[in-house]
């Protein structure tokens, strides 16, 4: 046995198996893990209409941080629909129009749902609609308070128990316009939801000082 695991020992250095990372959840997530990642050092992220289709290793990591997002849209007196979600009916985001209503719906697992709506319409013409999410901190998949703004003015504010720690989901996306493949709340129909009035822009921006996580990576 001993000569077995010097053999595997010698071999596994030879090929760079070593350090061997035993750990599970964690090597989901690029930053956990210490691998390449796409957005690594971005803290923010601006995507325009008709981006969809966007793997959570290519898209900015807002887990366990808190987060502003911007959009800037010109809404007709009809516009519904979705402005930006990521994941699906298994765990998700969406931040999406109905009723000319802003509304944000966070999908923990399919498990939890929470849901802070405004109750004042957008108004028509040029309007910037933000959604301010507010990561708790003290470790990861913590609460959080999600407040929604039209033109800077607070219109919906709520909390949200439990959020996602490491990965939203494996085989959805985070769409602009849009909410692709099953969605994230049942508020709206799958491949019946695009956005109707016109959006300019949604930015992205995380919070830099932060009560975000701090990922330490185990030394081996």
């Amino acid at each position: 046995m001993k000569e077995l695991q010097d053999l595997f020992m010698s071999e596994a250095k030879k090929y760079h198996v070593l350090p061997i990372d035993d750990r599970s959840f964690e090597r989901l997530n690029a930053k956990l893990a210490g691998r390449p990642d796409l957005m690594a050092g971005r803290n923010s992220l601006t995507l325009y209409n008709g981006a969809p289709g966007m793997v959570e290793n290519a898209f900015i990591n807002v887990k366990n941080t808190s987060f502003t997002i911007t959009a800037k849209l010109d809404k007709s007196n009809s516009a519904n629909g979705v402005v930006i979600c990521q994941g699906g009916r298994f765990g998700g985001w969406s931040l999406y129009m109905k009723g000319g209503k802003p509304i944000f719906h966070y999908n923990w697992l399919g498990k939890e749902r929470y849901t802070i709506a405004s109750k004042e319409s957008v108004p028509a013409g040029n309007v910037t609609v933000k959604l301010k999410f507010d990561y708790s901190g003290g470790g990861m998949g913590k609460s959080a308070v999600a407040s929604i703004f039209i033109n800077d003015k607070q219109v919906a504010q709520g909390n949200i128990a439990k959020t996602h720690a490491v990965i939203f989901c494996t085989d959805e996306t985070a769409d602009i316009g849009r909410d692709d493949a099953t969605p994230v709340t049942e508020d709206y129909k799958a491949w019946d939801n695009k956005f109707t009035g016109t959006l300019q822009k949604v930015t992205i921006d995380l919070e830099q000082k932060s009560k975000a996580v701090a990922y330490n990576s185990r030394k081996r």
